[in-house]
């Protein structure tokens, strides 16, 4: 499994557990496209649901690929950090053509903006989220590291009954 340039660059966090998370979020996105491309390219039907993400293929990976930037968008919002400069995710029409390169994207500027931050900064306080949830940095970390493995272990679920 490749950790885009993280593991090659001598980047330094205060935090092991934020370290961990940043490299743990890198290998799941990572798997979670290779996953929803083979979905893509066997045709996997989704099956229906209430939720917006899930009306095709195409809006499922845009989903799971904008949702990865805006948690560390989101981060760094909350922790008064400079904007990670996250650029805007492709269109779902172009998703499946651009999906490598905004990963690419969205890992690269996952590496540096939480390298400052301290073991004290993670459980404490809670922040409310987007989608109103409240959360602090350590459990940002996790659901941001969890949402790619859910989507993919739901893809997984679907190529096996092919």
């Amino acid at each position: 499994i490749r950790y885009s340039l993280l593991m090659s660059s001598n980047l330094q966090y205060r935090s092991r557990a934020v370290r961990a998370m940043v490299l743990l979020h890198d290998e799941h996105l990572r798997r979670f496209v290779q996953t929803w491309k083979l979905a893509v390219a066997r045709s996997v039907s989704l099956p229906p649901a209430d939720d917006p993400a899930y009306a095709s293929l195409e809006v499922l990976g845009l989903h799971v690929l904008s949702a990865a930037g805006g948690y560390m968008i989101l981060m760094c919002e909350v922790l008064g950090l400079p904007d990670p400069g996250m650029r805007s995710a492709p269109e779902a029409s172009a998703i499946v053509r651009d999906a490598d390169d905004y990963m690419e994207h969205v890992l690269e500027r996952w590496q540096a903006p939480l390298g400052g931050v301290p073991n004290e900064k993670l459980e404490t306080p809670e922040y409310t989220s987007r989608w109103q949830t409240r959360y602090c940095i350590d459990s940002m970390l996790e659901h941001a590291v969890m949402h790619p493995i859910r989507h993919a272990f739901q893809l997984d679920e679907l190529l096996k009954d092919l």
